[in-house]
């Protein structure tokens, strides 16, 4: 009852609200909200030239589904401009793609299930196998080529060489590998 007579006194503004607020006893932040809530507020955002931007907005975002509200809005403008009409604000452009659902969904970075349940199964052994490879320079300019067997675990071979790092180390992975 008392914060209905304070709100209707603070709303005819001939008194401070902190002032009505203190004679009755009431919070000001609680009295200030009142009041507030009490006036219309606005409705939504609806201009008549939407409709006229919508068809040739659906029409980009169904020709580059992956573009975002600023390339769309970039290519609208290019169209208006060449057809010597006033470009649109890229952010009103974002207001009614989101209004009509045409916006990109947000990416959140994580998938759906997992793609690898980490086992690897071959038909026999010897079949899948992994190598990597090190290399370690020198101070004298030489490089040491280290072929490593992730399957076996062991250093498959080494060697001391100054040139082609590719043949070296498929070298040193095929004479590791011939019987």
């Amino acid at each position: 009852m008392a914060s209905d007579l304070a709100s209707a006194f603070a709303a005819e503004e001939r008194f401070p609200m902190s002032r009505v607020a203190e004679v009755l006893g009431l919070s000001r932040s609680q009295l200030h909200a009142r009041v507030s809530a009490r006036s219309n507020p606005r409705g939504p955002y609806a201009k008549s030239s939407h409709a006229e931007l919508l068809p040739s907005l659906r029409r980009l975002v169904d020709a580059r589904p992956t573009y975002g509200y600023r390339r769309i809005a970039a290519l609208l403008n290019r169209g208006r401009r060449a057809a010597r009409l006033e470009p649109v604000n890229r952010k009103r452009v974002l207001r009614i793609l989101g209004k009509y659902g045409l916006t990109l969904e947000r990416c959140t970075g994580r998938r759906e299930g997992r793609t690898h349940d980490g086992k690897v199964a071959v038909m026999a052994s010897n079949l899948r196998w992994c190598s990597d490879g090190l290399e370690i320079v020198c101070w004298s300019g030489e490089k040491v080529r280290i072929a490593l067997d992730h399957c076996s675990r062991t250093v498959a071979m080494a060697a001391r060489t100054d040139g082609a790092p590719m043949a070296t180390e498929q070298g040193l992975v095929h004479r590791r590998l011939r019987p």
